[in-house]
Protein backbone atom coordinates (compact mmCIF):
# COMPACT_ATOMS: atom_id res chain seq x y z
CA UNK A 1 0.00 0.00 0.00
CA UNK A 2 1.93 2.99 -1.30
CA UNK A 3 1.24 6.59 -0.35
CA UNK A 4 1.10 9.01 -3.26
CA UNK A 5 2.22 11.63 -2.55
CA UNK A 6 4.36 10.46 0.34
CA UNK A 7 3.22 11.30 3.86
CA UNK A 8 4.16 14.55 5.56
CA UNK A 9 5.57 14.72 9.09
CA UNK A 10 4.50 16.76 12.11
CA UNK A 11 4.72 16.70 15.91
CA UNK A 12 1.77 15.50 17.98
CA UNK A 13 0.35 18.06 20.40
CA UNK A 14 -2.70 16.11 21.56
CA UNK A 15 -5.44 13.70 20.50
CA UNK A 16 -8.99 14.52 21.59
CA UNK A 17 -12.66 13.70 20.93
CA UNK A 18 -11.32 10.33 19.66
CA UNK A 19 -11.34 11.45 16.02
CA UNK A 20 -9.23 14.61 16.15
CA UNK A 21 -5.61 15.49 16.81
CA UNK A 22 -3.68 18.76 16.87
CA UNK A 23 -0.19 18.65 15.37
CA UNK A 24 2.60 21.16 14.80
CA UNK A 25 4.23 21.44 11.40
CA UNK A 26 7.92 22.12 10.86
CA UNK A 27 7.22 25.85 10.38
CA UNK A 28 5.45 26.06 13.74
CA UNK A 29 1.92 26.15 12.35
CA UNK A 30 -0.68 24.11 14.28
CA UNK A 31 -3.34 22.22 12.34
CA UNK A 32 -6.13 19.80 13.27
CA UNK A 33 -6.16 16.43 11.52
CA UNK A 34 -8.51 13.45 11.46
CA UNK A 35 -7.63 10.48 13.69
CA UNK A 36 -8.97 7.28 12.01
CA UNK A 37 -8.74 5.06 15.09
CA UNK A 38 -11.69 4.34 17.37
CA UNK A 39 -9.65 2.46 19.98
CA UNK A 40 -7.88 3.82 23.02
CA UNK A 41 -4.58 4.03 21.09
CA UNK A 42 -2.87 2.99 24.32
CA UNK A 43 0.89 3.66 24.06
CA UNK A 44 0.41 5.17 20.59
CA UNK A 45 -0.43 8.83 21.23
CA UNK A 46 2.53 10.21 23.15
CA UNK A 47 2.65 14.00 23.16
CA UNK A 48 5.69 15.22 21.27
CA UNK A 49 5.98 12.11 19.08
CA UNK A 50 6.67 12.44 15.37
CA UNK A 51 3.63 11.54 13.27
CA UNK A 52 2.98 11.29 9.53
CA UNK A 53 -0.25 12.29 7.80
CA UNK A 54 -1.86 11.97 4.38
CA UNK A 55 -3.82 14.69 2.57
CA UNK A 56 -7.09 14.18 0.73
CA UNK A 57 -7.89 16.02 -2.49
CA UNK A 58 -11.58 16.14 -1.55
CA UNK A 59 -12.98 19.69 -1.35
CA UNK A 60 -15.80 18.68 1.00
CA UNK A 61 -13.78 17.29 3.91
CA UNK A 62 -13.69 19.50 6.98
CA UNK A 63 -10.35 17.98 7.97
CA UNK A 64 -8.43 17.06 4.79
CA UNK A 65 -5.43 15.58 6.61
CA UNK A 66 -5.44 12.06 8.10
CA UNK A 67 -3.10 10.72 10.75
CA UNK A 68 -1.47 7.57 9.36
CA UNK A 69 1.70 6.74 11.31
CA UNK A 70 3.26 7.60 14.63
CA UNK A 71 6.80 6.99 15.85
CA UNK A 72 7.19 6.49 19.62
CA UNK A 73 10.95 6.13 19.16
CA UNK A 74 13.46 6.54 16.33
CA UNK A 75 13.60 2.75 15.92
CA UNK A 76 9.92 1.92 15.51
CA UNK A 77 6.79 3.06 13.68
CA UNK A 78 3.08 2.38 14.23
CA UNK A 79 0.32 2.42 11.61
CA UNK A 80 -2.61 3.85 13.57
CA UNK A 81 -5.11 4.04 10.69
CA UNK A 82 -7.30 0.99 11.36
CA UNK A 83 -9.01 1.52 8.00
CA UNK A 84 -5.79 0.39 6.27
CA UNK A 85 -5.70 -3.08 7.86
CA UNK A 86 -8.20 -4.80 5.55
CA UNK A 87 -6.44 -3.49 2.46
CA UNK A 88 -3.04 -4.57 3.76
CA UNK A 89 -4.27 -8.12 4.36
CA UNK A 90 -6.02 -8.23 0.98
CA UNK A 91 -2.83 -7.13 -0.78
CA UNK A 92 -0.81 -9.73 1.13
CA UNK A 93 -3.19 -12.54 0.14
CA UNK A 94 -3.30 -11.47 -3.51
CA UNK A 95 0.50 -11.21 -3.70
CA UNK A 96 0.89 -14.76 -2.36
CA UNK A 97 2.60 -13.69 0.87
CA UNK A 98 0.01 -15.41 3.08
CA UNK A 99 0.61 -19.02 2.09
CA UNK A 100 -2.15 -20.25 4.41
CA UNK A 101 -4.82 -18.45 2.38
CA UNK A 102 -3.93 -19.45 -1.17
CA UNK A 103 -5.83 -21.70 -3.58
CA UNK A 104 -9.17 -19.89 -3.72
CA UNK A 105 -10.71 -18.67 -6.96
CA UNK A 106 -12.43 -15.48 -5.77
CA UNK A 107 -11.98 -12.84 -3.10
CA UNK A 108 -14.77 -10.61 -1.87
CA UNK A 109 -14.78 -7.99 0.86
CA UNK A 110 -17.35 -6.64 3.32
CA UNK A 111 -19.78 -9.50 2.64
CA UNK A 112 -22.88 -9.68 4.92
CA UNK A 113 -23.03 -12.92 6.91
CA UNK A 114 -23.99 -14.47 10.21
CA UNK A 115 -26.97 -14.26 12.53
CA UNK A 116 -25.76 -11.07 14.22
CA UNK A 117 -25.79 -8.94 11.07
CA UNK A 118 -22.04 -8.80 10.62
CA UNK A 119 -19.89 -8.22 7.55
CA UNK A 120 -16.89 -10.44 7.01
CA UNK A 121 -13.79 -8.45 6.07
CA UNK A 122 -12.58 -10.95 3.46
CA UNK A 123 -14.39 -13.95 1.99
CA UNK A 124 -12.34 -16.45 -0.03
CA UNK A 125 -14.28 -18.90 -2.19
CA UNK A 126 -13.58 -21.82 -4.49
CA UNK A 127 -16.53 -23.93 -5.60
CA UNK A 128 -18.14 -25.13 -2.35
CA UNK A 129 -15.19 -24.07 -0.20
CA UNK A 130 -15.40 -20.86 1.79
CA UNK A 131 -12.92 -19.16 4.09
CA UNK A 132 -14.14 -16.32 6.32
CA UNK A 133 -11.34 -13.93 7.33
CA UNK A 134 -11.87 -11.38 10.09
CA UNK A 135 -9.10 -8.75 10.27
CA UNK A 136 -8.02 -6.99 13.46
CA UNK A 137 -5.42 -4.22 13.61
CA UNK A 138 -2.83 -4.62 16.39
CA UNK A 139 -0.91 -1.61 17.71
CA UNK A 140 -0.76 -2.15 21.48
CA UNK A 141 2.87 -2.87 22.41
CA UNK A 142 3.59 -3.91 25.99
CA UNK A 143 7.32 -4.57 25.81
CA UNK A 144 9.58 -7.58 25.16
CA UNK A 145 8.25 -7.85 21.61
CA UNK A 146 4.69 -8.53 22.77
CA UNK A 147 1.60 -7.01 21.15
CA UNK A 148 -1.95 -7.36 22.43
CA UNK A 149 -5.50 -7.03 21.16
CA UNK A 150 -7.80 -5.28 21.89
CA UNK A 151 -6.51 -2.02 23.38
CA UNK A 152 -9.94 -1.30 24.93
CA UNK A 153 -13.01 -3.35 25.79
CA UNK A 154 -14.56 -4.40 22.46
CA UNK A 155 -18.03 -5.93 22.44
CA UNK A 156 -17.92 -5.81 18.64
CA UNK A 157 -14.71 -7.85 18.43
CA UNK A 158 -16.20 -10.50 20.72
CA UNK A 159 -19.29 -10.63 18.52
CA UNK A 160 -17.07 -11.26 15.50
CA UNK A 161 -15.53 -14.25 17.27
CA UNK A 162 -19.00 -15.72 17.82
CA UNK A 163 -19.74 -15.30 14.12
CA UNK A 164 -16.48 -17.04 13.17
CA UNK A 165 -17.28 -19.94 15.49
CA UNK A 166 -20.68 -20.31 13.81
CA UNK A 167 -19.00 -20.53 10.40
CA UNK A 168 -16.50 -23.11 11.64
CA UNK A 169 -19.34 -25.19 13.04
CA UNK A 170 -20.97 -25.15 9.61
CA UNK A 171 -17.83 -26.69 8.11
CA UNK A 172 -16.21 -23.59 6.64
CA UNK A 173 -12.74 -22.22 7.38
CA UNK A 174 -12.85 -19.34 9.84
CA UNK A 175 -9.74 -17.21 10.31
CA UNK A 176 -8.93 -14.43 12.75
CA UNK A 177 -6.17 -12.39 11.12
CA UNK A 178 -4.11 -10.05 13.32
CA UNK A 179 -2.61 -7.33 11.13
CA UNK A 180 0.28 -5.98 13.20
CA UNK A 181 1.09 -2.37 12.39
CA UNK A 182 3.80 -1.88 15.01
CA UNK A 183 7.37 -2.66 14.02
CA UNK A 184 8.43 -3.57 17.60
CA UNK A 185 5.88 -6.37 17.93
CA UNK A 186 7.11 -9.93 17.33
CA UNK A 187 4.24 -11.96 18.83
CA UNK A 188 0.61 -11.36 19.75
CA UNK A 189 -1.81 -12.49 22.46
CA UNK A 190 -5.22 -11.48 23.76
CA UNK A 191 -5.27 -8.49 26.13
CA UNK A 192 -6.77 -10.43 29.03
CA UNK A 193 -6.46 -7.62 31.59
CA UNK A 194 -8.13 -5.09 29.30
CA UNK A 195 -10.97 -7.27 28.00
CA UNK A 196 -11.26 -10.63 29.79
CA UNK A 197 -14.46 -11.47 27.88
CA UNK A 198 -12.57 -11.22 24.60
CA UNK A 199 -9.77 -13.40 25.93
CA UNK A 200 -12.25 -16.06 27.00
CA UNK A 201 -14.10 -15.88 23.68
CA UNK A 202 -10.84 -16.21 21.73
CA UNK A 203 -9.80 -19.34 23.61
CA UNK A 204 -13.24 -20.86 23.05
CA UNK A 205 -13.12 -19.99 19.35
CA UNK A 206 -9.83 -21.88 18.98
CA UNK A 207 -11.44 -24.91 20.59
CA UNK A 208 -14.19 -24.74 17.95
CA UNK A 209 -11.79 -24.67 15.00
CA UNK A 210 -11.18 -20.96 14.38
CA UNK A 211 -7.66 -20.38 13.05
CA UNK A 212 -5.42 -17.45 14.02
CA UNK A 213 -2.88 -15.86 11.70
CA UNK A 214 -0.51 -13.02 12.63
CA UNK A 215 1.49 -10.99 10.11
CA UNK A 216 3.67 -7.96 10.71
CA UNK A 217 4.19 -4.88 8.55
CA UNK A 218 7.04 -2.80 7.22
CA UNK A 219 6.15 0.85 7.70
CA UNK A 220 7.51 4.03 6.13
CA UNK A 221 6.26 7.41 4.91
CA UNK A 222 6.22 5.92 1.40
CA UNK A 223 4.53 2.58 2.00
CA UNK A 224 3.01 0.11 4.45
CA UNK A 225 2.96 -3.56 3.58
CA UNK A 226 2.80 -6.90 5.37
CA UNK A 227 6.12 -8.71 5.11
CA UNK A 228 6.34 -11.65 7.52
CA UNK A 229 4.47 -14.09 9.70
CA UNK A 230 4.57 -13.52 13.46
CA UNK A 231 3.71 -15.69 16.45
CA UNK A 232 0.38 -16.01 18.25
CA UNK A 233 0.45 -17.27 21.84
CA UNK A 234 -1.72 -17.69 24.93
CA UNK A 235 -0.44 -15.31 27.60
CA UNK A 236 -2.04 -17.32 30.39
CA UNK A 237 -0.19 -20.48 29.43
CA UNK A 238 3.09 -18.58 29.09
CA UNK A 239 2.78 -16.98 32.52
CA UNK A 240 2.17 -20.35 34.17
CA UNK A 241 5.27 -21.99 32.73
Amino acid sequence: MRFSPKLQSATLIKRYKRFLADVMLDDGKVITIHCPNTGSMKNCDQIGATIWYSTSSSKTRKYPHTWEITSPSPRHKIGINTNRANGLVLEAIESGLVSELQGYKTIRTEVPYGEERSRIDILLESDAKKCFVEVKNVTLFTGKGIGMFPDAVSIRATKHLRELVAMAQQGYRAVLFFCVQHTAIKKVCAAEEIDPNYGKALRESLEHGVEVLVYGAKISCHEIKLTKKLEFFDARLSSSE
